[in-house]
């Protein structure tokens, strides 16, 4: 699976939620754990694990939620 820095993720219907910028792996496999995306104040920052991941390119992440179900605003 590719996860990288500034990559963009979307949620299930598309919808842009930002850009990884942190990624935590595992200190003995290097595996990631989760993955976070940074949003603009006043959103809070969004983790994520691979787990929730449907689709994933070099460029961009699809992630297997859709905004709705978070009950936030973005």
């Amino acid at each position: 699976m590719q996860i990288e820095y500034g990559s963009e993720v979307v949620d299930k219907s598309g919808k842009v939620l930002g850009t990884i910028n942190y990624i935590i792996r595992d200190t003995w496999t290097s595996e990631i754990r989760k993955f976070m995306i940074r949003k603009k104040l006043p959103d809070k920052d969004l983790m994520f694990s691979p787990q929730d991941v449907l689709e994933a390119t070099k460029s961009k992440i699809k992630v297997n939620i859709s905004i709705n179900e978070q009950g936030e605003n973005v």
